[in-house]
């Protein structure tokens, strides 16, 4: 049985670890004829980069991809789909001090009472270096998706630790700076909370959200395939999540029915509180996503744990982490919904034929 694959139609599986020789994965079920370039790959692998500014791990990979299969004279074949990128910048002797004991807030105490051993560098196969080869594999379903649908995808930073981040919204400002951030003048109202985050050693959680525009109606289905179901799902694969929102979310147990359903009239749909999606199944309204990223447990500061004998001990992580790992989170959350939206849509050309999935017959 796997447990290292998704996806129904278009089927994506990785492997590697942090601190191993490499990272990689492997495309099956990819339509043939997309143009793509290990360039343009490497471009989207460096949007989630550890390095790429003072407010995440130093750790520099050059995230050099080498395409080995499923692709000839720039054009995917329909075959399976091989990519692979090795791993530059590990320091392994970094964890040596750890190798023993169990990190709090980390895999590392059920990874070894699962598995009976552990890979301790960086966390092996638990780090979020895994994710890498998901933005790898997105990169080729979001072409796809805009090329084929016109499906639009954009997240965005909507809040660090306390500070919320989106209450102006420019989505031509997030790629402007290192957050991700929407708000012009919020970055450096951030930068002034990172750096005394950064000075006390500690670290924040973060609420990642986005949006995908263009999503046609029809795709998903009412019962083990519902297109938030396996969304939700998609999201909380990745590291450190610890909470979904589709649409209203939790924000819906607040609301009434009359405020809470979508009306709809011939001019459209007079709200989206359900994020897209009825009954499992896309509207055509923009499907909305939010992502809560716990704090980063990896941390200077002395705390307590065990060793593998059970003994009590203290403990202190040292290496490059990020303050914040949902600073580098947005492309991978942008990843998983390009990748669920794709299978979704294949899923639909797979069961319904020629009845392609249908766009809205009113505005949304």
């Amino acid at each position: 049985m796997s447990t290292n694959s998704f996806g129904h139609v278009l089927r994506i599986t990785t492997f590697g670890e942090s601190h191993g020789p490499a990272i990689g994965c492997v495309i099956d079920g990819f339509p043939p004829g997309l143009e793509i370039s290990a360039e343009e790959i490497r471009a989207d692998m460096m949007r989630r980069a550890t390095g790429q500014s003072r407010w995440t791990s130093q750790r520099k990979e050059a995230e050099e991809v080498q395409i080995l299969s499923g692709v000839f004279e720039g054009k995917t074949t329909g075959t399976p789909i091989a990519l692979v990128v090795y791993n530059t910048d590990a320091r392994s002797k970094d964890y040596s001090r750890i190798a023993e004991q169990f990190r709090p807030g980390h895999a590392d105490y059920t990874y070894h009472h699962k598995y009976g051993i552990r890979d301790y560098r960086g966390g092996g196969r638990s780090s979020a270096r895994e994710t890498a080869m998901r933005v790898a594999a997105a990169t080729l379903a979001r072409k796809y998706l805009q090329d084929v649908a016109g499906v639009e995808i954009t997240g965005w930073l909507a809040q660090l630790g306390e500070e919320v981040c989106d209450l102006h919204f420019d989505s031509a400002v997030i790629p402007t700076n290192p957050f991700f951030c929407p708000d012009a003048d919020k970055v450096a109202q951030l930068e002034t909370y990172m750096k005394r985050l950064w000075k006390s050693g500690d670290s924040v959680g973060a609420l990642v959200k986005a949006r995908a525009t263009g999503v046609p109606v029809g795709l998903g289905a009412p019962v083990y395939a519902k297109l938030d179901g396996d969304l939700a799902a998609a999201m909380m694969s990745i590291n450190a999540v610890k909470g979904v929102e589709i649409g209203a979310g939790f924000g819906s147990v607040a609301q009434k029915g009359t405020e809470h359903r979508d009306e709809i009239t011939p001019e459209g749909f007079l709200s989206n509180h359900a994020g897209g999606v009825l009954g499992g199944i896309s509207t055509g309204q923009p499907l909305e996503v939010a992502v809560a990223f716990k704090p980063t447990s990896s941390l200077r500061l002395p705390g307590r744990t065990v060793n593998a004998a059970g003994e009590p001990v203290e403990i202190v992580t040292t290496g490059r982490h990020d303050p914040c790992v949902g600073i580098r989170a947005i492309p991978i959350v942008e990843a998983m919904l390009a990748l669920t939206i794709m299978d979704h849509f294949l899923l639909h050309r797979a069961q319904c034929g020629d009845v392609a999935p249908q766009q809205p017959r009113i505005p949304t």
